[in-house]
């Protein structure tokens, strides 16, 4: 994969797909990633990762030193490394689109390949997807909580390394973030990049004053001073004000930031000694610890706050560790057709939706999300007709739908016999997609606590495959 990353795969997928190569068995299949709950106990989550995983999947390639390692380990025989030398995707991949709001149990990516070439796959799609989708869907949480405001991502240096870091600015962008403190993202995608100084700045210098007289001599278009290395509301506003009354008499503006303490009383109390001392158009920036939660509280206790920088909270996904991601088989091609394949589990919830199946989106008269529908690929889902939206788990609890004013299908072609076939959207029209995607999400589901459930229901005919292979199955265990 790209950047030499064919090995990035669980020991398990490379041992079965050596059984696999031994005793011929590599029919076509068709496999779903999905995820089984919400993050953060939220109502919505937002499809990130889709460009690196299709970059990934095309670029798929095992080169020497890969060949060699694995030979070094004594588990895989001589024909089967030589099987990977050649070894390349050549599937189709049908995916909603990145920056998609999305829900529990409906798939977001769909790959059609040989067994072999699904399984290689596997653990490098679950670990992008899985990622960056779980920090775009907290990065939108954030954006949601400040009211649609300007969000600063400032978490590098508290991100689970490198690679982590990478990728989490470039989802916390596509989440709604305005911009990032990480300059190698900033050059890799294209996010803006921010930022202010540091402690260390002040206490380099004489006196604060002298810190934030120079710094806004360096930089007078985009001064930003941290007044909180002594005293906020003592020497740091005040020397704050003397440097932003000489900026404004040369036309430029100031800004500060706040890094600690009550963060509400103290911005209501800055915001006086700017606006008192003529600098209304002075903008305010808070840092420390922030999540989406006390946001949310800050800005509903009226802080007067323009900028906020969220660092740990953010690139870590505070709240929640994981997407939870699975990727499981759906379909295998017989000598007719492809005969749908399920997984049981005694946990229902846990039970697979089997089959080739399409998700397709309903929208009421006001163009929002009204309910998401999974239905078999092939079936006619058409406007005008009233349709049923049967439970997941309970085969004969349904709804009946019929006043939306239009259906959309959400998988589209990504990948075709290997090679990309979209045009690769820019990351700023990703994020677009998902702030046009929430303002389609009603607000009942963009709470922050006990937010109502969507739902994603099984068309009739799905729901029938699904229910008979279940009882098949049962009727297939001993004593049953």
């Amino acid at each position: 994969m790209s950047g030499k990353l064919a090995l990035l795969t669980d020991l398990y997928e490379l041992t079965m797909m050596q059984g696999y190569h031994k005793y011929n068995l590599n029919p076509e299949v068709v496999f779903d990633m999905f995820f089984r709950r919400q993050p953060f106990r939220g109502g919505f989550s937002v499809f990130a990762g889709l460009e690196d995983a299709v970059r990934g999947i095309t670029e798929l390639k095992f080169y020497k030193d890969d060949i060699e390692y694995l030979a070094g380990l004594k588990l895989f025989k001589d024909d089967f490394l030589h099987y990977l030398e050649d070894f390349k995707f050549n599937g189709d991949v049908y995916a909603m689109n990145e920056g998609s709001i999305v829900f529990p149990n409906e798939p977001l990516l769909r790959i059609h390949s040989s067994l072999i070439e699904a399984q290689l796959i596997e653990s490098f799609v679950l670990n992008t997807i899985n990622f960056q989708t779980l920090i775009a869907t907290k990065a939108a949480r954030v954006y949601l909580a400040s009211r649609e405001g300007v969000v600063l991502e400032f978490g590098l240096r508290r991100a689970h390394g490198i690679n982590g870091a990478l990728a989490a600015s470039r989802a916390a962008f596509i989440g709604g973030a305005t911009a990032t403190s990480n300059t190698l993202a900033g050059k890799i995608y294209g996010i803006p990049v921010k930022g202010t100084m540091a402690h260390s700045w002040v206490m380099a210098f004489c006196n604060e004053y002298e810190a934030f007289k120079k710094y806004a001599d360096t930089y007078p278009d985009s001064t930003v001073l941290l007044i909180d290395t002594y005293d906020s509301l003592g020497s740091g506003i005040d020397n704050a004000v003397k440097v932003g009354k000489r900026l404004k008499e040369k036309g430029e503006k100031l800004g500060v930031r706040l890094d600690s303490g009550d963060l509400e009383y103290i911005s209501k109390q800055v915001r006086k000694k700017l606006d008192n001392a003529g600098l209304k158009d002075a903008k305010i920036t808070v840092s420390n610890e922030l999540d989406e939660m006390i946001i949310n509280q800050l800005v509903n206790r009226g802080a007067p706050i323009d900028y906020w920088g969220v660092g740990t909270k953010l690139v870590t996904a505070g709240g929640d560790s994981s997407l939870t991601g699975v990727y499981k088989l759906v379909a295998k091609k017989t000598d007719r057709h492809f005969e749908p394949v399920i997984k049981l589990s005694d946990n229902p919830q846990k039970i697979t939706n089997p089959a080739v199946k399409q998700v397709y989106r309903f929208y009421n008269g006001n163009n929002m999300f009204l309910a998401d529908l999974l239905a078999l690929e092939g079936e006619r889902i058409k406007e005008g007709r009233r349709y049923k939206f049967y439970h997941p788990m309970y085969e004969y609890k349904y709804l009946t739908i019929k006043d939306y004013s239009s259906i959309e299908p959400l998988l589209s072609i990504k990948i075709k016999k290997g090679k990309i076939a979209y045009e690769l959207p820019k990351l700023a029209s990703i994020q677009e997609n998902t702030k046009k995607n929430l303002k389609m999400l009603d607000d009942t589901y963009k709470r922050l606590i006990n937010p109502h459930v969507y739902k994603v229901s099984l068309s009739e005919k799905l729901k029938q495959v699904k229910f008979n292979l279940i009882k098949k199955h049962l009727k297939e265990q001993p004593g049953k």
